[in-house]
């Protein structure tokens, strides 16, 4: 068998060296490598899209692009998780830094917004068919011409939903906190938090003398306000709000929370009590509000521990200060990108912030203004977060906070400009993002407080964007 394989190895060398450079420029791709699309919303003149790369090979995927047409009067509006370059109608998206690396068997995604009603042709993933097959020899054409005329009609497939799937949450969301304490602000049961609230976020759990461990109960001083309030009529409370399509979620923090996860087994005690807490009064999830220090890495470790305890219908949000959000490699930030795949929504509180640069990096925004809201937002937005994982946090009024409070026609101004690239102040972000995930007020007791015009103006408005 020696003298067969030498010929072998010989003619291979030869090959080689007669091709030279033209070996290399052959089109790389992955056997077994599949691409699909879907477009997961569609509200007629525009929709969502998402592509799926599956490696169904044998070999770990190291880097992918992947390339389709759009036909005419059909654009690409903001995208995510890919990098983007186009020429006319043909639009190929690469990996981020991320997720270029596909294990046999594993799957990455990416999406983005159309405008118009024409979808996706003629895709590549790394130069072969995104259907799965070898690649070409040359180039394809920008438009690849049609073997038989195009149908009229496209063939029926399964209607898109109008919206994602967002664990029983609307596409929009307005989310707001409840007080478990007793303060100057109205104090509510949580049956009476009023109607146009999606979300509520119940404040808050506490620490325990177990680092990262938690525990919740109805605060006596809340229990005494409201003439006698228990835990077995809080939870049958979270019952109500569930019977009336309401999501409730436990939050860990707030200002003088002391709730610390730094370690491997701090991370496990906080999965293991969040998990009890939420099997015990019904939670729908997770909301992460840590003022006094947050450790990236091993809260990761604990949500993605939550996850799988409680399961893929896990709410997790996140209120993080305006200064945490500011840099990608930052605790917050870098906490949402790395749990990306699992997070619902960052609310990041617009206020008690000063004056800070936006996402062009040109100027200091005074917080209170539209200006404010939307270019600090548009950090996030085009740092890595979906438009859908991005809400804009606000105090609901007088009392809410020390600074940054907004009349609510301001909020409702700034998810114009974010979701429409209408009503902005002089800064307009680089694109607009139709899927904004809403907004979140501090909070539902000082809303009311102050007659419920929160709730009452940016509730109702949610409802019209796209």
């Amino acid at each position: 068998m020696k003298p067969a394989r030498s010929l072998v190895l010989s003619l291979v060398a030869a090959l080689a060296a007669t091709l030279g450079a033209a070996w290399m420029a052959l089109p790389a791709y992955a056997a077994g490598a599949t691409a699909s699309f879907v477009k997961t919303a569609d509200w007629g003149s525009g929709w969502e899209g998402k592509y799926t790369i599956t490696n169904g090979g044998s070999s770990t995927i190291n880097g992918w692009s992947l390339a389709f047409d759009l036909p005419s009067g059909t654009t690409l509006g903001s995208y995510w998780d890919a990098l983007l370059s186009s020429s006319g109608q043909r639009h190929t998206f690469t990996n981020r830094s991320w997720n270029g690396t596909i294990a046999p068997g594993a799957s990455v995604s990416f999406g983005f917004l159309g405008s118009g009603s024409g979808s996706p042709g003629g895709c590549q993933l790394n130069g072969a068919s995104c259907g799965g097959g070898t690649p070409p020899t040359t180039p394809p054409p920008t438009t690849p011409p049609p073997t038989t005329p195009p149908p009229t009609t496209p063939p029926p497939t399964t209607p898109p939903p109008t919206d994602p799937p967002t664990g029983g949450l609307p596409k929009h969301l307005l989310t707001g906190y409840w007080h478990n304490f007793d303060n100057p602000a109205v104090e509510l049961r949580l049956r009476d938090v009023p109607a146009e609230y999606d979300l509520v976020a119940v404040a808050f759990a506490e620490a325990t003398a177990t680092p990262g461990a938690l525990t919740f109960g109805v605060d006596p001083g809340l229990a005494a306000a409201l003439g006698g309030y228990t835990d077995a009529d809080f939870t049958a409370d979270v019952r109500t709000l569930h019977s009336r399509g309401k999501r409730v979620i436990l939050s860990v923090g707030g200002e003088t929370g002391r709730v610390t996860v730094n370690n491997a087994a701090s991370a496990t005690a906080f999965a293991d009590t969040a998990a009890a807490l939420i099997a015990r009064y019904g939670f729908d999830g997770i909301d992460i509000d840590l003022e006094n220090g947050l450790n990236p890495t091993y809260m990761a470790q604990a949500l993605r521990a939550l996850r799988a305890k409680v399961g893929s219908g896990l709410i997790i949000a996140m209120a993080p200060q305006t200064i945490d959000m500011q840099n990608p490699a930052g605790g917050y930030f870098k906490l949402a990108l790395d749990i990306k795949d699992i997070l619902t929504v960052v609310n990041t509180q617009y206020y008690n912030s000063g004056a800070m640069l936006g996402c062009d990096q040109n100027a200091a925004y005074g917080q209170g203004t539209v200006n404010f809201i939307v270019a600090l937002a548009c950090i996030q937005l085009e740092a890595g977060l979906r438009p859908d994982q991005v809400g804009l946090g606000l105090p609901a009024g007088a009392g809410a906070a020390g600074g940054g409070i907004v009349a609510p026609s301001v909020v409702n101004a700034a998810l114009d400009c974010l979701a429409r690239g209408t009503n902005c102040g002089s800064f307009r972000p680089p694109r607009t993002y139709p899927g904004i995930r809403g907004a979140m007020t501090w909070s539902v007791n000082w809303d009311v407080s102050n007659g419920n015009g929160f709730a009452n103006t940016v509730g109702p408005h949610l409802d019209t964007l796209p």
